[in-house]
């Protein structure tokens, strides 16, 4: 259980630490630090593979033609959730779109009511309605959609209904989808370097091992937070999980000096009396059971 607590948490902070290591990256463009995030990645899973020396999960991903496709359509929504927070976050959006990870949880119990057909209870059905009237307050103030916020959230609350059901583990799940990606990130950079557009040739030692490090740096927390889970009740992981969009949060506001006033205040403050709504409603069962228990001993 400690063990566990360990994992996610370090799992959480490294994700809510992302901003500051992809602002590090500003000088490359998003689509190229994508790329190399794709690469990169591939090649470090690949060597946690080879040290587990297990190709199962090869032979299940292509004995059933099924799997390609589903891990097809998550490595596409991963690489539209991953591309556009770098851009975000390198555009001086880090707030906005810590936002998208706010409100992920709740995109994911609507997914779950709308196609796995999952009943909610009154409090998941009022959490959902102070997000929603955060997200219209937040649009009437600044007369536009916070679209990088609801794009975050819906595109890894799909991936994340999409790998609830997959036959593939963390890792093994994780490699698939990757080498899916690899050929057009690979390509990509061979492109850029044949037209002498490359950041990565030209960078300095420092900028090279950046790029380089994005694949760790991706896979280690994902890693990490897979261990985390199987040690510990899913209600604790699901309050932990708002550690990462409070530290991006915090970073945009205070480290990088995006704009939080009023307006965001109320908004925000909506979406987190629905996050709390949620917990509270998460968390209810797990007492209730405690509880009948201790009455029963």
């Amino acid at each position: 259980m400690n063990l566990g607590f360990l994992y996610a948490l370090i799992a959480f902070t490294i994700w809510g630490l992302f901003p500051f290591y992809f602002r590090l990256l500003k000088v490359v463009p998003p689509l190229e630090v994508l790329a190399h995030r794709m690469v990169w990645s591939l090649i470090f899973v690949a060597v946690a593979l080879a040290i587990r020396r297990d190709v199962r999960w090869l032979v299940t991903a292509l004995r059933e033609p099924g799997n390609l496709v589903r891990f097809g359509a998550c490595a596409g929504l991963l690489s539209a959730n991953w591309g556009l927070y770098i851009w975000a976050v390198n555009s001086g959006r880090i707030v906005e779109a810590s936002l998208g990870y706010f409100i992920n949880p709740l995109v994911s119990v609507l997914f779950g009511f709308a196609f796995l057909h999952e009943r909610l209870r009154p409090l998941q059905w009022g959490a959902i309605a102070f997000a929603v009237g955060g997200v219209l307050w937040l649009t009437w103030e600044n007369s536009a959609l916070p679209w990088i916020s609801l794009v975050l959230g819906v595109t890894f609350g799909a991936y994340g209904l999409l790998r609830k059901t997959a036959k593939l583990g963390p890792l093994d799940g994780l490699a698939l989808e990757i080498t899916l990606l690899f050929p057009a990130a690979f390509f990509y950079l061979l492109w850029l370097a044949a037209h002498g557009d490359s950041h990565f040739g030209s960078a300095h030692a420092g900028m090279q091992l950046l790029l380089a490090g994005a694949g760790p740096v991706t896979a280690v927390p994902l890693l990490l937070f897979a261990a985390g889970a199987r040690r510990i009740p899913l209600s604790t992981l699901g309050i932990m999980q708002y550690i990462t969009p409070t530290l991006q949060l915090l970073l945009g506001v205070f480290a990088y000096g995006e704009p939080f006033g009023r307006v965001q205040l109320i908004g925000y403050g909506a979406i987190w009396i629905a996050l709390m709504l949620y917990s509270a409603e998460s968390l209810w069962p797990r007492e209730a059971k405690v509880e009948a228990r201790a009455h029963r001993s």
